[in-house]
């Protein structure tokens, strides 16, 4: 019977060790996402920044500034933080690769830093984001396709310049 107990006990502490929180999976979602846009700013050249596959598309650095601003503009609303910016960066007069990458690796610290001031109970909190009645939890998932989405017309305009862009990273 004792060794049933302590087997049990074992087991219990080693699940708890081994369990991943709802905020820590997220976590490292967005580190993972950071680390893969990272390799895409690295990717494209210093003059593709400026660069438009149309006229009337977004530039490189304009696409990836606006996925800095969508980061800081959902996880603010989300979490009641407020953003370090009151402009909006698509529009900032500086687009080259070291500002724009700055902006958008910033922006991940916003969100990681966020999450980890967060418990996942804070996660099922109702708020209201862009009119919307959402989860907490939603409003950061609904980032995080929004920035997949971005980075990943991004493939596009590198492919353009004659790049090969970074492989996929799933996990």
């Amino acid at each position: 019977m004792k060794k049933l107990l302590l087997s049990a006990m074992l087991l219990f502490t080693a699940q708890s060790l081994f369990a991943q929180t709802a905020t820590t999976k997220m976590i490292a979602d967005f580190e993972r996402a950071k680390t893969y846009t990272k390799q895409y700013l690295d990717a494209m050249p210093e003059d593709g920044y400026a660069f438009k596959p149309t006229p009337e598309m977004r530039s490189f650095a304009q696409q990836m500034d606006h996925l800095a601003d969508v980061n800081y503009a959902f996880i603010s609303a989300a979490t009641g933080k407020a953003s370090p910016f009151k402009e909006s960066l698509e529009k900032a007069a500086d687009q080259s690769k070291t500002a724009v990458t700055k902006a958008t690796l910033d922006s991940y610290d916003f969100i990681i830093n966020a999450l980890k001031e967060m418990k996942d109970a804070d996660l099922e909190k109702d708020v209201k984001v862009f009119g919307k009645d959402l989860k907490v939890k939603t409003a950061f998932e609904k980032d995080f396709e929004h920035q997949t989405h971005h980075r990943g017309q991004t493939t596009v305009y590198i492919r353009l310049k004659g790049v090969k862009p970074p492989q996929e990273m799933l996990f």
